[in-house]
């Protein structure tokens, strides 16, 4: 794995870290954390001053990316990364999509153009694959494709991409431009135990002459459907008695429409026992555990398609919510039936957070900077292979000349 100072990066849009710090743990150092959101720039701060690393070597900036002049990053930085606010594109809101004020590629894009690093790694919901928003999508594609050649004065998006459309298919030389693919990554296929699903676009600048591939799936769910049913060596490792499994099995049955027949060769989903068992219980609010995020804020309340994740499954997809915590979403289903808020150092875990991460804000405005966020071991999954093939073309690569955006 590439050193810490071999490579470096430019986080946009960086929320509570989560990319930031899977960007970090495949080996890029961050130059700079920008995000506009007070108390997610307040978390970085709070972790840098406790001396988390790597936190405590970043420059956070508390300001829009639109304001940003990035030029003084140019031939500095290896990597661009981030995810553009999702809500234009979420199945759960308006999904508006180019038309939303907070769609943030246009300000990406931007920032790829004036800083032209070796490559960038962005991500968003799944939502904008869908149908309504795929002709924007190519677009984005496109203008990251080649991001000098920019909109005209008074030039209609789709004339824009027109255009790009012809500069791609005749081949014709861009003074920078990259290699662009994207895909598709659902969390538990990577051992993230949370079903959580994320659209990642990477691009590598065609001078370098280096390859990449995004990673193939480590965990499936029938490798853990046999840990827990064939083999049930699941129960023995989580000690639990031979007469409690039942209600457990009947309870992941519920959703299960076949049990494998051979013994997967992938290793098993990781599930909301395997990240959160060793903790505490939760203590009440107000405790001495509030500080690390570990209590139980009440008011959860099950009702139909809001029911709760099991124990022994991975968890649904923690939501943000604009208004704080959607009812009956983020709550762990209990034995008895009743289900609860999942404590704020749990979702910590289901997102895979260093346990020294620590959130500012009230209790809502944390499970927001959680649900906003994006797995930590998933970004990293999907950078350090991007670290390696920017090490293997390091020494290799060609100078790009500056020139004027057309």
């Amino acid at each position: 794995m590439p050193g810490p100072q071999l490579l470096t990066a430019v986080e946009l849009f960086c929320g509570a870290g989560g990319m930031a710090l899977g960007v970090a743990r495949a080996g890029f150092r961050t130059i700079a954390a920008i995000d506009f959101d007070d108390l997610a720039c307040e978390t970085l701060r709070m972790n840098k001053r406790r001396g988390v690393a790597p936190v405590t070597d970043w420059n956070v900036i508390e300001q829009k990316v639109s304001s940003i002049d990035f030029a003084v990053y140019e031939g500095r930085i290896d990597l661009v990364s981030g995810g553009p606010p999702c809500q234009p594109f979420s199945q759960a809101g308006r999904n508006t999509g180019r038309k939303d004020r907070r769609d943030g590629f246009p300000d990406m894009i931007a920032a790829v153009r004036q800083i032209r690093p070796k490559a960038f790694a962005l991500e968003n919901v799944p939502g904008i694959l869908r149908a309504g928003n795929l002709d924007y999508f190519n677009y984005i594609l496109l203008q990251l494709q080649y991001p000098t050649v920019v909109r005209r004065h008074r030039e209609t998006w789709k004339a824009h991409r027109a255009r790009l459309e012809r500069i791609y298919t005749s081949g014709e030389n861009v003074d920078v431009h990259y290699k662009v693919i994207h895909q598709r990554l659902q969390a538990t296929d990577f051992g993230i135990p949370q079903r959580r699903e994320r659209v990642f676009i990477v691009g590598i600048r065609y001078d370098l002459g280096v390859s990449y591939s995004f990673p193939l799936p480590t965990h499936s769910r029938e490798a853990l459907l046999w840990t827990q049913f064939r083999k049930e060596d699941y129960w023995e490792r989580h000690q639990i008695p031979t007469q409690a499994r039942k209600k457990l099995k009947e309870q992941i049955l519920s959703h299960v429409t076949k049990l494998p027949e051979i013994e997967p060769t992938l290793a098993p989903w990781r599930t909301v026992r395997d990240a959160i068992s060793d903790l505490s219980e939760p203590a009440a609010k107000n405790s001495e555990n509030e500080l690390e995020g570990h209590f139980i804020n009440p008011g959860a309340r099950a009702y139909p398609g809001h029911t709760g994740s099991l124990l022994d499954c991975p968890s649904k997809t923690l939501k943000a919510g604009q208004h704080g915590v959607p009812g009956g979403e983020n709550t762990l289903c209990l034995n008895d039936g009743s289900v609860r808020y999942f404590t704020v150092r749990e979702c910590a875990r289901l997102q895979t957070f260093p346990d020294q991460w620590y959130f500012c804000g009230a209790w809502t405005r944390k499970m927001r900077q959680l649900g906003n966020a994006v797995p930590v071991d998933l970004a990293a999954v999907v950078a350090k292979p991007l670290a390696s093939a920017l090490c293997s073309g390091h020494s290799g690569a060609k100078h790009v000349k500056p020139a004027k955006a057309s």
